[in-house]
């Protein structure tokens, strides 16, 4: 009987071969019916197309997939350090994302090119597209827990803050105290008070410590509701990793705007939308994510949802076009601005 470990990876390399295959089938299928339509009904052209997706799956998965894997998985040559970037979503984001973007394209352009809308793929293939993508995500994230039982501890979060001991604050403190008697400077009775212990404590300092702990610390006690009170990393992985293609797939559903669709505006959108989805080859933990998350989808999409509002009105809420305007500002200053002499200065804020 296999062990499950194995049977593990097993379901993993099912649901992965799956995710890159069923898209590109269901959206050429859709094609397919779109070029059957445009040719009056002629069966010629949908059996043509649909022979030529299920060559292209079968190729690329005998000459790519398989090859990739087992490679991966044996960690031979070249894969065998890999830690800064993930070659199998690279994968999947070229053999499946890819062609299937282009064909919804190219579906939009034979449209536009008839005059005639016979179908714009609003809803299930690019839902399906995306599904793919988030699920591919997830499974190479939640690879190394454990399914059954507590998670262990690979991934575990890093401890925020807590208050200490007022002791260190004190110290600290006190010598502020003895250099400002030195110097002649009385201290101030709101800023400076003296602790159980008989030291000078500063309450400024105590108070940003404690609100710091209040916020970041992962220890709480609830009291009655303590049974409710836990975090698993597996549970907060699939939120995290929704909430991280959010904004890609709304820039996605705006080309499913009937508006939109039949305008030239759909290649821009796809094409901007494949360069956010490479971000995803880079590890999760990465520094260099947030950069390409500002050079890939925040800039890029805050320039087109801009124009896309200007000329089609309100097709995509205000709130993403504030989201992205505030992660490039917040990007610019703190990692940029906060580092001139004039923004350095301590006493300022």
């Amino acid at each position: 009987m296999p062990s499950g470990r194995t049977i593990k990876l097993i379901l993993y390399e099912l649901l992965e071969f799956a995710c890159l295959c069923v898209p590109v089938l269901v959206v050429l299928e859709r094609f397919a019916s779109l070029m059957m339509s445009v040719k009056c009904n002629d069966t010629t052209a949908y059996w043509l197309v649909v022979a030529a997706s299920i060559a292209y799956v079968t190729t690329v998965s005998l000459l790519v997939w398989v090859p990739l894997k087992f490679f991966i998985l044996k960690s031979r040559g070249f894969f065998k350090d890999v830690t800064n970037w993930r070659p199998v979503t690279l994968a999947h984001a070229l053999l499946c994302t890819l062609p299937c973007f282009a064909v919804l394209i190219a579906s939009s352009k034979v449209q536009l090119d008839k005059g005639i809308l016979h179908d714009h793929f609003s809803e299930l293939p690019v839902s399906l597209v995306l599904f793919a993508l988030i699920c591919m995500d997830i499974i190479e994230r939640v690879r190394p827990y454990r399914l059954t039982g507590k998670a262990g501890s690979l991934y575990l979060e890093a401890p925020g803050p807590v208050l200490t001991h007022l002791e260190q604050v004190s110290t600290v403190s006190s010598q502020l105290q003895s250099n400002r008697a030195a110097n002649g400077s009385p201290l101030r009775p709101e800023v400076m008070s003296t602790s159980p212990s008989g030291r000078w404590v500063d309450t400024n300092s105590i108070s940003r410590s404690s609100s710091m702990a209040y916020l970041y610390s992962s220890h709480s006690d609830s009291g009655c509701f303590r049974f409710i009170c836990f975090r698993d990393p597996r549970h907060e992985l699939f939120l995290e990793t929704f909430i991280f293609w959010l904004d890609t797939v709304e820039m996605i559903r705006v080309a499913g705007v009937q508006d939109v669709y039949n305008s030239n505006w759909v290649f821009p959108i796809y094409i901007l939308s494949f360069f956010s989805i490479l971000r995803v080859v880079v590890t999760p933990n990465s520094p260099l994510l947030t950069f390409l998350g500002v050079v890939t989808q925040d800039l890029p999409f805050l320039v087109l949802r801009l124009c896309l509002v200007n000329i089609f009105g309100y097709v995509t809420p205000i709130l993403y076009i504030m989201k992205n305007l505030l992660s490039c500002l917040t990007f610019v200053y703190f990692h940029f601005l906060t580092k001139l002499k004039v923004f350095s200065r301590g006493s300022m804020f």
